[in-house]
Order: structure tokens, then sequence, then C-alpha cells
């Protein structure tokens, strides 16, 4: 008897827990939810004021110009058909980006840590990286790698290995040496202390570097649009604003930047859930 109450027990502390984990995500995705249409909200109220600041027809639009442009107009269908065609350039090009630059910053973290000299070596090289403006560095990365698809992994990749790179090294940083000392005592490496303990521990690192990273490749691939592929909304924008098009700029930076926040809305509820998964202690030494 006794032993089926401690079973009971144990079913119950456990069902407990699971029923406090999901209405902790809940609650944390429904306030990801409520701060990305609050952040949208304010955009739009600022928006509005600018314009009526301004008080400039030909250089100023409005929400209502950038409507009537993508669903009133008798043109909407073609200038829709032709933004979704530009976005979706743009979101291919930040994609390749983001997975370059994140894969960069994850393998060189993962080698600071375990070695001094590569920290020596490869973070010289990444904060010229970061300091030199792209516009100058474009010129090279073009004659050496072409206006494809590599140049685009490089110029969208620059924009993110920095901030990715530093952000995932501190959280990999984070693991104490006592918990280090145990995987060391059990007979395991370095390697197996990083891998076991360091990057389970630096979720929350690796997520902020995620959220981070985002809204930097989007930015890449449209300076990489820009001065190197002449496709996507990058170079849209520069060809539409060249022609006195301004509506249609406007309409190509406001689709780009909604597009921006839903994506950083969405990396913030994946790490609510992977988070939960993995317990409130994730991160933690």
């Amino acid at each position: 008897m006794d032993q089926l109450v401690r079973v009971d027990d144990r079913r119950s502390v456990a069902r407990a827990v699971a029923m406090g984990r999901i209405r902790n995500v809940g609650w944390g995705v429904t306030r990801t939810l409520l701060s990305g249409v609050s952040v949208m909200a304010i955009t739009l109220l600022l928006w509005v004021a600018w314009v009526a600041w301004v008080d400039n027809d030909f250089i100023a639009k409005g929400p209502s110009d950038v409507w009537e442009y993508l669903v009133g107009d008798d043109d909407a269908i073609a200038n829709r058909a032709e933004v979704v065609d530009l976005l979706g350039r743009t979101l291919i090009d930040s994609g390749i980006g983001f997975v370059a630059g994140m894969a960069a910053a994850l393998v060189l973290a993962g080698l600071i840590v375990l070695s001094k000299g590569v920290e020596a070596a490869v973070m010289p090289v990444a904060m010229i990286l970061r300091a030199v403006p792209l516009i100058a560095m474009a010129p090279v990365i073009i004659l050496i790698f072409g206006r494809g698809f590599s140049s685009v992994a490089v110029i969208s990749g620059i924009v993110v290995l920095f901030p990715a790179l530093v952000t995932i090294v501190f959280g990999l940083r984070a693991v104490s040496q006592q918990m280090r000392d145990l995987v060391h005592v059990y007979g395991g490496s370095d390697w197996d202390a990083l891998r076991k303990v360091a990057f389970p521990s630096a979720l929350p690192s690796l997520f902020a570097a995620i959220r981070i990273s985002v809204p930097g490749a989007i930015t890449g691939a449209l300076i990489a649009e820009w001065l190197a592929t002449g496709q996507g909304i990058g170079y849209g924008v520069v060809s539409a604003a060249g022609r006195s098009q301004n509506t249609k700029v406007w309409a190509l930076v406001v689709v780009i930047t909604v597009v921006s926040l839903v994506l950083y809305t969405v990396a913030q509820v994946v790490e609510s859930f992977v988070l939960s998964r993995f317990g409130s202690e994730a991160g933690r030494a």
C-alpha cells in the first residue's frame, strides 16, 4: 500500500511539473506575441506622426499610401506579385547568410573556448571585419567570390558572425569550473566538457545570438543585393528610389520590416519552447 501511495505521489508531482512547464510556455509565448504586436503598433504610430510632421506627399508616404499600392490600386495585384518575388529572393539570401554566419560562429566559438591560441588568432580578424564598412570591403569580396551565392554568404555572414560569436562564447564560458572538473574526473576530455556541459548550458546565449542574427542576416542580404547580386528587395529599393518611385520604396521597406519583426518573434517563440523542454535551469551553472 505504501508503495502504491509513493507511486501516486510521484505521478502527481510529475503531472504538476508538466502542467507548470506548459503554463510557463503558454505565458512566454503570449508575452512574446504581445511584445511583437506592441512594437508594430508603436512603429506604426511613429510612422504616422513622422509623415504628418514632414507634410510632403512626394517623399513621405503613409500607411494608406502603402495599402493602396499593395491592395487598393488597379495595379495592386501586379505590385504584390513583384514585391513577393523580391521578398522571396531576399529571404533566400538572408537564409544563406544566417546559416553561414551562425555555423561559422558556432565552430569558432567552440575552438576559442578550447584554445587560447585560436582566440588570439580569430578575435582580431573578427573585430576588423566588424569595424570595416562592408561598402569598403564589397569590391574585394565581389572580385574574389563573384556576384552569386558565395558573395551573398560572405557579405551577409559577416554581418551575422561577430555579434553571434561574442554572445555564444560568453555563454560557453559561463559554465562553472566545477562542472568541467566533474567531466574530467569521469575521464572526459575538454571536448566532452564542451559538448555535454557547455553547449547545453549555453542554450539561452545561443538563442540570444539567433535573435540578434535574424535581423542581421536580413540586413546583410539587403547589402549584398544592393552591392553584388542586383536582385531582391535590396536592389529593388535602390532601383525604385533612382526612378522616384517613392511609394514602391516605402512598400518594400514596410514589407521587409514587418517580415523581420515576424521572424524575430518566431525565434523568441521557439526559444520559449526549447528552454522549457530542457528546464528552467538551462544555462545556469
